[in-house]
């Protein structure tokens, strides 16, 4: 149902369920999924799929062009699974040449004031406070939660099911079910909560556990010898496969472990 005082081009495409509200506006090359409702004053550029049953809140811009100087004027998209909520004034802008779409998930929570960058891939079940700043080529895996104001620094990725406490700067990789905090921001043990809340068995997470008291905890052990220890003494599992493959393909580094002013604790 579209409204007269929107502007909806008329090479968009838009499910006849979908709600548009007043003073919205859509470029072409627009789809907008069976379900969805767009609030008053959104923008919509061009090159924007948005799956079915989202809800978008009053002044949202979603596939503005990249705040990139090497942004060439390519012909890029902005991807958005089913079910997403998008809160007022978020911010998403389109990919460059790099990857050619940014994309976020199923499922998401995207809460006022926050900003994702050119090339960041979002997973599904990804909740991000109000007002946090993805710079670009962020990856962030389903489940993570990432709190109010935190600022993430381009090209890092976070794993799944992670919690990063509010104002965070995420300057490094944040391994999967891992708890991140203080500043600098450093391990504050696994997300137990949260997994617990998914359906993880207590020995499940203490299996996640142990793994991590090598990497962050047990002294004597740097990352590298960490992995080798768990490697050859740690049973494969998904989970503990999950942990090595995201540290061995980090580029940016592991955020570090906590240690006290004035000492290697």
């Amino acid at each position: 149902m579209n409204q007269p005082l929107a502007y909806v081009h008329p090479q968009a495409r838009i499910a006849k369920n979908a709600v548009i509200e007043p003073f919205v506006n859509i470029e072409r090359n627009v789809d907008v999924g069976e379900g969805t409702w767009i609030g008053s004053n959104v923008t919509i550029m061009e090159g924007v799929k948005i799956g079915k049953n989202c809800k978008i809140f009053p002044g949202a811009v979603i596939g503005a062009i990249p705040q990139d100087l090497k942004y060439a004027g390519e012909d890029t998209i902005v991807e958005i699974g089913d079910n997403t909520i998008i809160r007022e004034f978020v911010t998403i802008n389109r990919g460059t040449s790099e990857s050619w779409k940014t994309v976020i998930g199923k499922n998401c929570l995207l809460m006022a004031y926050v900003h994702i960058a050119h090339d960041c891939f979002i997973g599904d079940y990804v909740i991000l406070g109000n007002a946090t700043n993805l710079a670009g080529h962020i990856h962030i895996e389903d489940w993570a939660i990432l709190g109010g104001m935190c600022a993430v620094h381009q090209f890092v990725k976070i794993g799944a099911h992670v919690y990063i406490g509010g104002g965070s700067l995420v300057r490094k990789d944040v391994p999967p079910f891992t708890k991140a905090a203080r500043e600098p921001m450093t391990y504050a043990g696994i997300n137990s909560i949260g997994l617990r809340r998914r359906g993880y068995s207590n020995e499940k997470i203490n299996e996640i556990q142990d793994i991590y008291r090598y990497i962050y905890v047990k002294k004597g052990y740097n990352v590298t010898q960490a992995v080798r220890y768990i490697e050859a003494n740690m049973p494969s599992t998904p989970e503990r496969d999950d942990i090595l493959t995201f540290i061995s393909k980090s580029t940016r580094g592991i955020m570090k472990g906590y240690s006290k002013v004035g000492t290697n604790a």
